[in-house]
């Protein structure tokens, strides 16, 4: 634990800052005056109905205005007085009462007047709530209440937010709401997270922190607190026992129950009815009240977090017309917060919900409060039902119970003063989502999977209910309530299986040591025996019991037989076990009599033979053997025994037939012979086939003249085209032409004259020089001027002279 005078300021505070604080708390605070005003409080006096007539400050007194809070409510009358005195409190109020108040007034005013303000002062006051909600409900309450000038420094611990920001901030904290895990965590593992100074402790929602899910919580956080304190508990269902008492270290507390001479546990406005529901038809019953509550602020309660998540994700695709939300344990605070604020601010809405909802939430104007699964006990059914008819408005709940559910249930609510009244469905209202249900589940694997979870958790949850009075898991029928939820088929429940296989095991012991007892000898002989007449069985007996220990196992013995043994008698063959490995089934006589083996054959057969009929299979199955008998746990090997499918194809008509029918043999017979019927077929398909063969050769013909049209149209249309083309040319610029063909030549002759001079790539020196010595040779024996290997042409005066030039160049 953190040693007392510890801060988490990284340096001291300076000195003139800490006498300003203290003036300023001394000049800005009457603390004398309002401690006498509390010493004159008479808590025995139940004159208090209005909050002016207590002795509040002035910053409480305007939060209380600006929330518009004015009248008391009776636990409120009853709890402030006491408290703000300092006596530790139980407080035991029905939901929706006002207690969330009847703590936080006094918490400000305490710490108000002792002056507990700023960083120096530490923790204050610690506010534990069950569930983050709640939490955050207090909270908010606390802000509303205490920002009117109050300067306390109020903080939020729960889980899922950042673990350093709120070590950070914790050291500054004057008054601090929380759940248990997470301030056992800080008080743990935070170092500076002082509490020696703590003034007061309070517990909301007691009952719930006080049972076996938060007990080791609480007395591990109770250990770190100082004994000097004020605790305040307050609760729906209150309980006065010492061990709790003990526990928390209370102080002569003042028990405070201002409902408990009423007749009943639950508000006099709440209107409280339940339906009997087979757990097959609730989701249909369920469909059915939404369709017909569209206007309506309905909150639906469940055993677990699968069945909200199933539930929400299938209405959601069937669209119902109602805004539907959702909110389980599982879901990250963010998210969780979002709901409840989408919640509370609208006007219309369903919200799917497991218990962590049922406590201490104040939802505005909730109309119904629909209970699907049976709460464990009657305290959560008053704290589900306690979500509507809150601070005097009207509400109603509506529990659905199966028939095996109904008496257990009904006898837990009278013993706390619960009154409810049974009311019927309207069947013609009720509307029936199986089918639905049923695509969706096909279409989308994911809704599938979610679908078996929820199963699996429900009935998890019915196995694992304490009061079996109430559920009994055999009474439901789990088969008809998979295929309400749309599955193809019961998901397996592997907790189960485990359960029934224990059992047989456990029952198959008993049985063997019954056997035992009754094959006791009078003597005594086989082993000692109890007064019931049950055989002891011993280590030794039990390993000497053991088989396939050696060679020597059963199914080996009942091959070897002693050769000084007798015979043994036909009947002994067929005594053996059908689970040995080897064993006669039947012994045949070296010269049987023909009548003896009929006989034994009918009655081999008449005990062995068994006819199984397979569903899709034409024949049956018949059973004579231990082999066929396991066919039946293959489905494998069955599909092999069954029918094959066919494939049908369709007349003009519509009637279905065969791809390949078999005729009648009667009616292939009066067509005559087989042979002449073979020639005629042939005949038939030769003529089809040369019919075929014409009109394919046509068809070949036309699209090859087609072709050689089109070919012949181009060619002449190209021809064409160049006659224009080349006339155009020879009437308007013929010297241009000749004068550029003049210069082409001089070009082209250029040209060849680099090509030859160029030496080419894959030629070498010594190919150059025999080309250049016959070049040389080559000149002697030609006309006309030469230079190297370039030839000199004379210039062509005449058309004739350009003509010849050119078939030269070309030649």
């Amino acid at each position: 634990m953190v040693a007392s005078g510890i801060t988490g300021h990284t340096r001291p505070t300076k000195v003139k800052k800490r006498a300003a604080l203290q003036k300023r708390k001394r000049d800005d605070v009457d603390v004398e005056k309002l401690e006498q005003a509390v010493e004159q409080l008479d808590p025995n006096n139940g004159s208090y109905r209005h909050f002016t007539d207590l002795p509040l400050s002035d910053p409480t007194k305007q939060g209380l205005r600006s929330a518009h809070f004015a009248v008391m409510t009776d636990i409120q009358a009853r709890a402030l007085p006491l408290a703000l005195k300092g006596h530790d409190i139980l407080g035991a109020a029905k939901t929706g009462s006002g207690k969330t108040l009847a703590f936080v007034v006094p918490v400000l005013e305490n710490l108000y007047r002792l002056q507990h303000v700023g960083v120096d002062a530490g923790l204050g006051a610690l506010i534990i709530s069950p569930t983050r909600e709640l939490a955050i409900q207090i909270f908010d309450v606390l802000c509303k209440i205490g920002k009117h000038g109050h300067v306390f420094a109020a903080g939020l611990v729960i889980g899922g937010k950042s673990l350093e920001a709120e070590r950070q901030a914790l050291t500054r904290m004057n008054i601090l709401v929380g759940t248990p895990g997470r301030i056992l965590q800080h008080l743990s593992q935070t170092v500076a997270f002082n509490v020696d100074d703590l003034k007061m402790l309070v517990l909301d929602e007691a009952d719930r922190i006080l049972d076996m899910g938060f007990q080791r919580d609480v007395d591990a956080i109770v250990d770190y607190l100082p004994k000097e304190r004020q605790t305040l508990l307050f609760s729906a269902t209150q309980s006065r026992k010492l061990s709790d008492l003990a526990r928390l270290s209370l102080q002569d507390p003042e028990y405070i129950s201002v409902h408990a001479e009423d007749k009943s546990a639950t508000p006099q406005t709440l209107q409280q009815n339940y339906i009997i529901c087979p757990l097959e038809e609730k989701l249909d019953t369920l469909w059915s009240f939404i369709q017909a509550s569209k206007k309506s602020k309905i909150i639906c309660f469940f055993s677990s977090a699968k069945a909200v998540r199933f539930v929400y994700e299938s209405f959601r695709h069937m669209q119902p017309g109602i805004p539907l939300l959702h909110i389980h344990g599982r879901q990250k605070q963010g998210q969780r917060f979002d709901t409840t604020a989408k919640f509370s601010a609208a006007k219309y809405s369903c919200l799917f919900a497991t218990d962590v909802a049922a406590r201490g939430l104040d939802f505005p104007a909730v109309d119904f409060v629909i209970q699907i699964d049976c709460p464990e006990d009657a305290d959560t059914y008053i704290h589900r039902v306690g979500r509507t008819a809150r601070y005097n408005r009207q509400g109603r709940g509506v529990l659905f119970l199966t028939p095996g559910e109904e008496e257990g249930m009904l006898k837990r609510l009278e013993a706390k003063n619960v009154p409810i009244e049974r009311i019927n469905v309207r069947q013609r209202k009720r509307q029936s989502v199986k089918d639905q249900l049923v695509h969706m589940l096909f279409k989308d694997p994911a809704l599938k999977y979610l679908a078996q979870k929820a199963f699996i958790t429900c009935v998890r949850s019915l196995s694992l209910q304490k009061d079996k009075d109430i559920f009994h898991l055999t009474e439901y029928d789990l088969e008809a309530y998979a295929a309400s939820m749309g599955l193809p088929g019961t998901p397996r429940v592997k907790f189960l299986e485990e359960g029934n296989a224990k059992q047989k095991k456990q029952t198959s012991r008993d049985e063997l040591a019954v056997s035992g007892s009754s094959g006791e000898s009078e003597d005594g002989k086989d082993g000692p025996a109890t007064k019931k007449g049950k055989l002891v069985r011993t280590k030794y007996d039990r390993m000497f019991e053991r088989q396939n220990q050696d060679v020597l196992a059963d199914h080996y013995k009942n091959l070897v037989r002693d050769d000084d043994a007798e015979e043994a008698p036909e009947s002994e063959y067929n005594a053996y076990d059908d689970d040995d490995f080897l064993a006669v089934k039947r012994r045949i006589p070296a010269r049987p009599d023909l009548s003896d083996i009929a006989s034994e054959d009918d009655a081999t057969a008449t005990r062995m033979r068994k006819v199984v009929n397979l569903e899709g299979a034409a024949q049956p199955l018949i059973i004579d053997s231990n082999r066929r008998e396991k066919l039946l746990k293959s489905k494998k090997k069955l599909l092999k025994l069954k029918d094959r499918g066919k494939k049908l194809v369709y007349d003009d008509d519509g009637n279905p037939h065969e791809v390949y029918e078999l005729e009648d043999e009667n009616d292939f017979r009066a067509k005559g012979l087989p042979e002449d019927q073979r020639q005629k077929f042939l005949q038939e398909a030769r003529e089809v086939v040369q019919n075929a063969d014409v009109e394919d050769k046509a068809t070949a013909k036309a699209k090859k003249k087609e072709k050689i049209r089109k070919k012949k149209e181009r060619e002449t249309m190209e021809k064409e085209d160049d006659d224009n083309d080349s006339r155009v040319g020879l009437e308007d610029n013929e010297e241009d032409g000749l004068a550029n063909f003049r210069a082409d030549a001089e070009v082209s002759d250029v040209e060849a004259d680099e090509m030859k001079r160029s030496k080419k790539w894959f030629q070498s020196d010594s190919e150059d020089e025999d080309e250049s010595k016959k070049g040389k040779k080559g000149k002697k024996g030609k006309k006309g001027k030469k230079t190297g290997a370039r030839q000199i042409v004379e210039e062509p005066e005449t058309l004739e002279d350009m003509e010849a030039l050119a078939a030269g160049l070309l030649g």
